[in-house]
């Protein structure tokens, strides 16, 4: 079971930045599309490279909300680990932070982007990926 989460420190100010130029209302709603972004990349990360736990803190509620079994299971199924594995919470912020990272990087390569224009593409990606020929 997840207690809390913690962004690095130098992700503490991207979160207030990306909620307030997305217009996104609470910080848990970016937080909750980064995690799912970074793991949608496909990428397994490594423990090896975590970064520090000092930057925005988030209660497995606030951030998983009721859903919390199936971020666990999403993250069990990238890693090829069982649920009960003591790292599940490290693979979780890792893949928050890379995701926070990959979307500041995407605002900062194109400032007029706006969240709608953002998850319609991910969501037209998703869709060609579907699509079998």
């Amino acid at each position: 079971m997840i207690n809390s989460i913690k962004t690095s420190e130098s992700n503490r100010a991207v979160v207030s930045e990306l909620t307030n130029r997305l217009s996104m209302g609470p910080e848990n709603v970016i937080a909750r599309i980064a995690l799912a972004y970074s793991v949608s990349q496909g990428r397994k990360l490594t423990l090896s490279e975590i970064a520090d736990s000092k930057g925005k803190e988030y209660s497995s509620n606030v951030l998983f909300g009721d859903k919390q079994e199936i971020y666990t299971a999403i993250i069990c199924q990238l890693y090829h680990i069982h649920a009960v594995n003591l790292d599940i919470s490290k693979y979780i912020k890792m893949h928050l932070d890379d995701g926070l990272e990959l979307i500041q990087e995407r605002m900062q390569d194109n400032p007029n982007l706006t969240v709608f224009d953002f998850t319609l593409d991910l969501i037209e990606k998703g869709i060609k990926g579907l699509i079998v020929n």
